[in-house]
């Protein structure tokens, strides 16, 4: 009657979103403030102003049939002129509305891109630890995943797991740098490196691997580390944006697919990715949520206040005792779990409630994943709870 494969998923959620009901129910139990919950990326500090007035002066201004009527299927040729010519003058690549195709956010980026360029057979690399909704987004588009694992002590790219991953079947390449759960942003050289390795791959292949950049977290960077604009090392890349984190706008779904004019075939892949998006219903993305961005695409969050809250909390884990990876970027941090086992630490931190989030749907055991984009307050009251997790190990 049904399709067994989408009840399956339908009933079962991701661990995230399971930890993160569960931390509803508890709070009505005891009350939001004795719950601690680092679960779920969502962005604790406001949009900037501007995103604000620009929204009330489209409202103001623009006729209704305008605002709320459609856009074109690939969205608003304007807005995607404006978006090709930011990329020219932040990053120095070509490109033109031709290249852009206006989604619902990162994860549409994404679904769209993979239904468009992978068949039955083909292999898409993810490096482990990685956003676990890819594994769902490349098995619906009929590939296989193939998780690479980083490199235990900073969670970097780990290159002769990644040539001896490398087949005649690989299509595609996924990197998020900063990475979601991690915080690790991949240096420039190691971009090269992967680049090269790709480049290589393909001539002896004799076909084209994509390379895809899944860039929600682009701006959201406290140190010096440059963050990599892969188009700028690479011809076959696509880029998957979502102004979500960088904007703090996740609930009103935004984003793009930005194709490389240098792809091989690039207004044939283009094409595709229009194809996509209409057999996945992916088509004219949040009108009024395009010609806001349109205005805001320099602008960000306070990006200040998740350093802020990622040094205090840095600070004090390692102090107790934790073993951290200190984040470069994003607003997560990964630990390593105090027993093998992350998913009973994660059992164990329940009893302090603390809502921490296991890593084995990351793709990597050992660690638990502490999402740190909230209030600067809860950090600092949480930090007893930290204490008495790590002292109730050492009894």
């Amino acid at each position: 009657m049904i399709s067994s494969k989408m009840l399956e998923l339908g009933k079962k959620s991701s661990v995230i979103r399971e930890i993160f009901e569960y931390g509803l129910k508890r709070k009505a139990e005891i009350g939001a403030e004795n719950v601690y919950d680092f679960s779920l990326g969502n962005p604790s500090v406001p949009a900037p102003a501007k995103v604000t007035e620009v929204m009330k002066k489209l409202i103001d201004e623009t006729p209704a049939e305008v605002l709320h009527g459609y856009t074109s299927a690939p969205g608003d040729v304007k807005v995607r002129t404006a978006i090709a010519e930011n990329i020219k003058a932040k990053f120095g690549v070509d490109a033109s509305l031709a290249n852009i195709y206006m989604t619902c956010g990162a994860a549409a980026s994404l679904t769209i891109t993979l239904n468009a360029i992978v068949e039955e057979g083909d292999e898409v690399i993810a490096f482990a630890p990685f956003f676990p909704e890819y594994r769902v987004f490349v098995e619906q588009a009929g590939a296989k995943l193939v998780v690479v694992s980083n490199k235990t002590e900073d969670l970097q790219l780990d290159f002769d797991a990644i040539e001896k991953a490398i087949t005649p079947n690989t299509k595609a390449v996924i990197i998020n740098s900063p990475n979601n759960p991690s915080g690790v942003i991949v240096p420039e050289e190691d971009i090269k490196k992967l680049c090269q390795l790709l480049k290589s791959k393909q001539s002896e292949y004799g076909k084209e691997i994509f390379l895809i950049s899944d860039e929600p977290y682009r701006e959201l960077v406290f140190t010096g580390e440059k963050v990599a604009y892969i188009p700028c090392y690479y011809d076959n890349a696509i880029v998957c944006y979502s102004y979500s984190k960088a904007l703090s706008l996740p609930g009103e779904r935004i984003g793009y697919i930005f194709v490389a004019p240098t792809v091989k075939d690039s207004g044939d892949v283009f094409a595709a990715i229009c194809g996509s998006g209409r057999a996945l219903g992916y088509v004219c993305a949040p009108s009024l949520m395009q010609y806001t961005i349109a205005q805001c695409l320099n602008d960000t969050a306070d990006v200040s206040i998740y350093e802020k809250n990622r040094n205090l909390l840095y600070d004090a884990l390692t102090e107790i005792g934790y073993t951290v990876i200190k984040p470069d970027g994003a607003f997560y941090m990964f630990v390593k779990s105090l027993e093998e086992d992350a998913n009973a630490f994660y059992e164990r931190a329940k009893k302090f409630d603390l809502l921490i989030v296991p890593s084995d749907s990351f793709g990597v055991p050992g660690f638990v994943r502490i999402s740190y984009c909230v209030d600067t307050s809860l950090i600092e009251r949480s930090l007893p709870a930290f204490k008495s997790l790590y002292e109730d190990y050492q009894k």
